[in-house]
């Protein structure tokens, strides 16, 4: 599985903290940046994570800013991103379960690095359960087409 990963300034060190944790279960991961905690705009990093699993060169994604909320935002333009902004595992299981996440956004601000592993690992080891969840997902990606299409009812 090839993981992308990326942060603004306020995830740097949970970055690190993951990534390693990623590299010693032997997973393929590219760190789409930033490298330190200078200042930096999240849209920058959010879109690298989201343009890589949406393109499919990357498997599934992980991003993190101060609460969460921006990176989110961004990644969900994208399609076929399913980002889920989750604060405690139950949220990570279900977001793979039912809404089958593609990628994981943290609040570096919120969650601290102990929570944030068992955030990941119980997202990498949940699969979608498929069966009726699918069908919804089926809707959501009629709901993009549309609107990439432009039927937005607009003239």
């Amino acid at each position: 599985m090839v993981i992308a990963i990326g942060s603004d300034h306020a995830g740097v060190e949970l970055k690190r903290e993951l990534s390693a944790f990623l590299e010693k279960k032997g997973l393929d991961l590219i760190d789409a940046g930033p490298e330190n905690p200078g200042p930096v705009d999240y849209p920058d990093y959010g879109e690298k994570v989201s343009l890589m699993v949406s393109s499919g060169r990357a498997d599934r994604g992980i991003l993190i800013c101060g609460t969460g909320i921006g990176m989110s935002i961004v990644a969900n333009k994208f399609p076929g991103i399913r980002a889920a902004l989750c604060g405690e595992p139950v949220s990570a299981r279900l977001s793979r379960q039912h809404n089958d996440s593609n990628i994981l956004v943290l609040g570096g601000r919120l969650v601290g690095a102990v929570m944030a592993l068992e955030i990941l690992k119980t997202w990498l080891e949940t699969p979608f359960e498929g069966g009726r969840h699918a069908g919804r997902l089926m809707k959501i990606q009629t709901i993009e087409e549309k609107v990439s299409r432009d039927e937005l009812g607009q003239t």
